[in-house]
């Protein structure tokens, strides 16, 4: 069986990636100019940081898709939605802001304005509808000659799920804050960052030969560490609670957070000992 690469055929979700990246040096720019607040509703930090998110987002989508197992008519469908919806996104997001709205809930927009964003907030929830149905594709497609990159896409759709709830939470409150310090788009963020530092370490443990056993507990130990952490978080927010406060959860979710880090960091150890004994080999062959 051929070994399928990572963005094997996805020309056009990574082009639509790098088009975020594009829009947020292109609003960095601005803000150093100008500032960030764009009287009355808009702000272009949000503007920068959603854009690169976005692009970064489907980057890593663009990079796991060829894994999932769909065949080459649902591949299309889904590459094709990720592509449209997110150029929406962009689009909505970048133009509301620097015209001074609000691109999901503005108060100051016309009626036109209004309607953009209840089609942003369906955008968001075909986003959050893809993203499962990948994550149920990963589950159920069983023959893979990449299993530890594999486990961590597995794990990594644990936490996008978490994320993805946050996503709705902020939908249905018009807004990112709940209780009195606690903030929707921490949660948010991280649990989509789980689509890089989970495929990291699977990434990264696949090029170790041998050793099956201490890879297999590296991959699981590591994922699992990250997602008890997504889950604290998760809680401290649901409680209303700033998750940057001296407090159980948080502290609990640093630690797990420096577990995954530290296996990650192991990872990178055993990839370069390995390599420097493949060179060591080859010279005393040579």
């Amino acid at each position: 069986m051929l070994k399928v690469k990572l963005f094997e055929g996805e020309k056009g979700l990574v082009m639509t990636g790098l088009v975020g990246f594009l829009l947020a040096a292109f609003t960095a720019v601005f803000i150093f100019i100008r500032g960030p607040i764009v009287l009355p509703e808009g702000n272009l930090g949000d503007a920068f940081s959603f854009n690169a998110a976005i692009g970064m987002f489907i980057l890593s989508i663009a990079a796991i898709l060829p894994l999932a197992g769909f065949s080459p008519r649902k591949r299309k469908v889904i590459r094709l939605l990720f592509i449209a919806a997110s150029l929406y996104a962009y689009t909505i997001e970048t133009i509301q802001h620097f015209r001074g709205l609000n691109p999901r809930f503005s108060r100051e927009g016309s009626a036109m304005d209004i309607i953009t964003g209840m089609v942003f907030g369906v955008v968001s929830l075909l986003l959050i509808i893809l993203c499962f149905l990948l994550m149920i594709q990963f589950f159920r497609n069983k023959a893979s000659h990449r299993p530890l990159l594999i486990f961590g896409i597995r794990y990594a759709f644990l936490s996008v799920l978490v994320a993805n709830i946050a996503g709705v939470g902020m939908i249905l409150l018009e807004g990112r804050f709940i209780g009195n310090a606690g903030n929707l788009i921490v949660i948010h963020g991280l649990g989509f960052h789980a689509l890089q530092t989970l495929i990291l370490l699977g990434w990264l443990l696949e090029k170790i030969q041998g050793k099956e056993r201490l890879r297999k507990r590296m991959i699981h130990f590591g994922s699992i560490a990250w997602s008890l952490s997504i889950l604290l978080i998760g809680v401290q927010t649901a409680l209303g609670q700033s998750v940057f406060e001296f407090s159980l959860f948080p502290i609990a979710a640093g630690i797990l957070l420096f577990a995954w880090f530290g296996i990650v960091i192991a990872a990178f150890v055993l990839v370069k000992s390995a390599r420097e004994d493949l060179k060591a080999e080859q010279t005393f062959i040579i």
